[in-house]
């Protein structure tokens, strides 16, 4: 049997509103949102009493899929160091290709989202930079020059 897609990242984050607006300013669209608990949730993620608020978040090509996830309860565990480098195990970033690198940046700084490096240029194909976003996750925007 082979996947039939990916359907979407999930993050997990602090401040809901403050990770939609980031995303919205990215340039995509709420999809949907709901607050979720009861015994199948627990099953699920192998915890107690989860409640959690969900945000539903897609790109406007229509076809990839970011999940907010904001815990109520149990309590959010802080991992260290609390921003990782882009270096450390697991999952590194997730990358969005924009019309504009430039524009894509200035619109995320007015979120709090800060330049990891420097933007810079692979050969004549793209513009590329990583940024850190809502919960420290690195976000990489790909500005394709072809």
């Amino acid at each position: 049997m082979t996947i039939k897609r990916l359907d979407h990242v999930s993050v997990v984050v602090h401040d809901l509103a403050a990770a939609i607006a980031f995303f919205t300013a990215l340039g995509m669209t709420l999809e949907g949102e709901m607050p979720i608990e009861g015994p199948w949730v627990d099953r699920v993620n192998g915890l107690e009493r989860v409640q959690v608020d969900i945000v539903m978040m897609r790109t406007p090509d229509g076809h990839g899929r970011l999940e907010l996830t904001k815990f109520r309860n149990p309590k959010l565990v802080e991992i260290e160091p609390a921003i990782a480098p882009p270096n450390a195990l697991g999952l590194r970033s997730i990358m969005f290709t924009v019309g504009s690198v430039d524009d894509s940046v200035a619109r995320l700084r007015a979120h709090g989202a800060e330049l990891i490096g420097e933007v810079v240029q692979y050969e004549d194909k793209y513009r590329l930079c990583y940024m850190r976003g809502p919960a420290g996750i690195i976000v990489a925007l790909a500005e394709e020059l072809f």
